[in-house]
């Protein structure tokens, strides 16, 4: 077999545990010695290894290519055989690579798998973790995942760092303990160390943030965190449901649900989805057994996303026969305004909405490329889908009857004046 080095660091990576977790900074080469190790593992055994990051739409975007240049340099072409979706040895050891995020059936295929390596482990959604760690069950099977942190409040940070489980191996790697750490890399880093201290404590140090930069809502999250109205928040059946959409097709289609107690706006569940029809979120809606009282929707719900036969998405939901109200279009800024009027009447259910919250929490400012500031647009990314449809239950709640509930005013006599026009 080649010599293939590892630094010393990474060594408990050929220890028997369950979990294994890397984070730290970026320089560490913590991904070029995960790769190492598997491949070395997978020469000595034979193994099925599942390489998964949160999205993965082609494989150019998986760590497919780390690894085949790792066999490369160490010219273990007479062992591995690298083919154009998958890494195959003489032995049997198989390599595959997939996305997580709304890919069910392709995870659970994986059930056999001896091991999963979680590469950019620091966007992985609760709803991915509680898919993937269930299927990887094969006896002595193990969780590898690396991470740059970003968030102190993601769900991986809190689930393998701020909360280990059991049988968990947690290291932080940084540059220090990279002996091939390069000079160019060096000069960057002590770069933006003279620069800003405290972002070089995120990207190099591997602190994670406590919010990102040009974050919209970071003081409302914040504030909600202080005053605990992310917590645990029941169903009511004595209330009804309603819920609030961001319509998509490749992008996210985003549902909130929640009901009014009192003065209180009690978030209960957050779902998304991309490329599915709209019967797989009808579906999604009736599996929770609520009684809904309204459905709002954007703007578009009567233009063509996710149409089918020429309806819109508004028509079909009322030929079903589902209350829907169609939100005006207005301005990004007025729903953001109205998002930040709400907040401190909003109490989120921690566990049903943690990937809204997530996208609460990412939402964020773009930067403009000519002045390198932060613009008046909200950056589409990810996390603006969920951000959009949270922005349309503001508007909502403002006044949650349809128009063609109101009651209109009545003409009625206004003593010793004549008559006029009262509301009734």
């Amino acid at each position: 077999m080649p010599e293939i080095q590892i630094p010393s660091a990474f060594e408990f990576l050929f220890e028997a545990s369950r979990y294994k977790v890397l984070y730290g900074g970026r320089g560490s080469a913590k991904s070029h010695s995960i790769g190492r190790a598997l491949l070395v593992k997978g020469m000595q055994q034979n193994l099925t290894v599942l390489c998964c990051r949160e999205f993965q739409n082609k494989i150019s975007e998986s760590v497919h290519k780390l690894l085949a240049e790792l066999i490369d340099a160490y010219d273990l072409h007479a062992f591995y055989e690298v083919q154009k979706t998958t890494i195959i040895g003489r032995n049997g050891t198989q390599f595959f690579f997939a996305g997580l995020r709304h890919n069910i059936a392709g995870i659970k295929s994986f059930e056999g798998a001896n091991i999963a390596w979680v590469e950019e482990a620091q966007s992985i959604s609760k709803g991915s973790w509680d898919i993937l760690i269930p299927t990887i069950r094969a006896p002595g099977s193990e969780i590898w995942i690396s991470m740059n942190p970003d968030l102190q409040t993601d769900e991986t940070y809190q689930r393998f760092i701020a909360n280990p489980p059991r049988n968990a191996i947690v290291r932080k790697i940084n540059w220090q303990q990279n002996p091939f750490f390069p000079d160019v890399l060096r000069e960057e880093m002590e770069e933006l160390k003279a620069k800003n201290e405290d972002e070089w404590l995120h990207v190099w140090e591997g602190h994670p943030r406590q919010s990102l930069e040009g974050a919209i809502y970071a003081n409302e999250m914040r504030q909600a965190t202080e005053e605990l109205r992310i917590t645990t928040v029941p169903y009511d059946p004595k209330y009804p449901v309603f819920s609030a959409w961001d319509l998509g097709w490749s992008d996210m289609t985003s549902i909130w649900l929640w009901q009014k107690v009192g003065f209180d706006i009690r978030v209960i569940g957050f779902y998304q989805n991309r490329m599915e029809g709209l019967d797989h979120y009808v579906a999604w809606l009736e599996r929770q057994g609520y009684t809904y009282e309204r459905h709002f929707l954007p703007h578009d719900a009567n233009q063509g996303q996710l149409s089918a036969a020429g309806k819109t998405i508004a028509s079909q939901l009322r030929a079903r026969g589902m209350p829907v109200t169609v939100l005006p279009m207005l301005p990004i800024k007025s729903g953001i305004s109205a998002a930040r009027t709400l907040f401190p009447r909003v109490w989120f259910d921690e566990v049903n909405c943690a990937d809204g919250l997530d996208c609460l929490r990412r939402y964020r400012y773009d930067v403009d490329q000519q002045t390198g500031q932060y613009s008046s647009k909200p950056l589409h990314d990810d996390a603006s889908h969920g951000a959009d449809a949270f922005r349309q239950l503001a508007v909502a709640i403002n006044d949650p009857r349809p128009k063609e509930q109101k009651k209109k005013p009545k003409r009625l006599p206004l003593a010793g004046v004549g008559t006029g026009w009262m509301s009734a």
